[in-house]
């Protein structure tokens, strides 16, 4: 009568623990509960729960302990222990009633020393993997766990490794999930920023970041790249949207006139200042001032500016009075600011005041992916612009824009498409329509070579990239895949 009634005990608790562990979606609360629900329905004093981690030396590591000095506790001695070792090893459970006398553990000092009693270890099995374990042992006295509770524990032990393995990936795909997520952001804050490639998709997340953030921001990149249209749209979906955005380039201004342009000037400051004069610095203010090739700055003008960017303060030339500017600070520079700061032509402190979050812009060499977006990109918006009527883009135009090393990146590029666009007589953008020939590069291909030749070359090695898969090698050059296969049979590849 009492075994039936503890086996029907055992089935209710079961079922209310399977309700409880599958409602439980976080690892480390579903994993301490796990351990709780265990130790009170066996009466246990101690536990541990390993699970394999594959980071880890021994490739498990103690999750969760409890009533263990923290000596005791470490992955180490878990390891190492000769229950925890066997049924990690075998994927069977152990069970022992007297553990001082059980023939198996007796090299084990740890058992002997801890004078422990009763010891029951079961395995957390994931389909025919076993994922950890559950340890459980007592010292109150012998026979504290029965072949009952084995039974029990294994079941509860199936229970939780289903339990803790959709936990996990339900974790992951919440992960997986935030960074898709980011991804769509990304694309939407920065429409205007065209591309995939890694390395721009990169410098775009680092943009996101600091949206809401008013650290000062360094863009760096070749002429071309669009650091002033990154700054823009960092301020135009950041806090300050809505505000000022006033873009200075520090090379096109006279060194003499360059501090009165940014600061402005007293009446009578100077020879012509006739009357007062709000500076850039003033205009921008609650918004963003953008500073371009900041590398241009004047040596002398340069502490003015470290004590707007850290004070929030400056003065109008020729005056005695400081103001204050709420503004936010993004600079950008075609140049090495460290070189500049060796040679002394930068203030260093100047540099790492700038420099608080740092975003490099790919040159277009290195993001050739995005050349088929970027050339649809100019494309529409050019048609739409000018009203003409080209729809497409002919797979040998591609070609050729692939193979040019654009020098001025997708400034260079996009006044080539555009120029193509207004020159085409036609719905198709041929090679006919551009005014450059396939420029010569340190990497590119042998002058020597037909347009031709050089057609089967790229296609050949992008083929190669794509491990031979032709749809993914048509997608990246932006050409059908019919067109392609095409091409492979004239070469005879088909």
């Amino acid at each position: 009568m009492r075994t039936d009634q503890t086996i029907q005990e055992n089935f209710d608790a079961l079922y209310q623990i399977a309700i409880t562990l599958n409602a439980l979606l976080e690892p480390n609360e579903l994993l301490e509960r796990v351990l709780e629900i265990a130790m009170t329905r066996l009466s246990a004093e101690r536990g541990f729960i390993i699970l394999s981690n594959p980071d880890k030396e021994l490739g498990y590591e103690v999750t969760v302990i409890k009533n263990f000095s923290s000596r005791q506790t470490t992955s180490e001695f878990a390891a190492s222990s000769s229950v925890v070792k066997n049924v990690l090893e075998t994927g069977e459970a152990v069970l022992t009633f007297d553990a001082q006398n059980d023939e198996r553990f007796d090299s084990s000092t740890s058992i002997i020393s801890q004078n422990i009693l009763s010891i029951i270890c079961i395995p957390l099995q994931t389909g025919n993997r076993t994922s950890g374990v559950v340890y459980l042992d007592s010292g109150k006295m012998l026979k504290e766990f029965t072949e009952e509770s084995l039974k029990f524990l294994t079941i509860f032990g199936n229970l939780a490794g289903i339990a803790i393995e959709n936990a996990k990936r339900y974790t992951e795909l919440q992960k997986q999930n935030e960074r898709l997520k980011n991804e769509a952001e990304v694309t939407y804050l920065f429409s205007t920023l065209v591309g995939t490639s890694k390395k721009w998709v990169s410098a775009l997340e680092i943009a996101r970041r600091v949206l809401d953030i008013d650290v000062s921001v360094l863009i760096t990149g070749e002429s071309g790249t669009g650091k002033e249209l990154l700054a823009r749209a960092i301020h135009e979906n950041g806090a300050r949207k809505g505000l000022p955005f006033v873009a200075v380039n520090c090379s096109a201004i006279p060194e003499s006139l360059i501090e009165s342009e940014l600061f402005g000037h007293a009446k009578g400051a100077f020879t012509g200042a006739h009357t007062i004069k709000k500076g850039l610095v003033e205009v921008a203010d609650q918004g963003t001032l953008f500073l371009d090739e900041i590398s241009d700055l004047p040596y002398p003008l340069q502490s003015k500016l470290l004590r707007l960017l850290q004070e929030k303060e400056y003065r109008r030339v020729g005056d005695t009075i400081n103001r204050t500017a709420n503004i936010r600070i993004i600079a950008a520079t075609s140049r090495d600011l460290k070189d500049d700061v060796k040679n002394a032509k930068m203030r260093e402190d100047l540099y790492f005041r700038l420099n608080v979050v740092g975003i490099h812009l790919p040159p277009l060499r290195e993001r050739k992916d995005d050349i088929p977006l970027l050339a649809r990109h100019f494309l529409q918006r050019t048609v739409k612009l000018y009203n003409r009527p080209v729809e497409s883009i002919h797979p040998e135009v591609m070609q050729m824009l692939f193979m040019n090393p654009w020098k001025g990146n997708v400034r260079e590029f996009q006044n080539a498409i555009e120029r193509a666009i207004v020159l085409c007589n036609g719905t198709q953008l041929t090679v006919k329509d551009f005014a450059f020939d396939v420029h010569k590069s340190d990497s590119a291909l042998s002058s020597s070579l037909t347009l031709e030749e050089m057609e089967k070359q790229v296609i050949e090695a992008t083929l190669e990239e794509m491990k031979g898969n032709r749809r993914r090698t048509a997608e990246k050059l932006g050409v059908s895949l019919r067109w392609l296969q095409y091409r492979l049979k004239e070469w005879n590849q088909e």
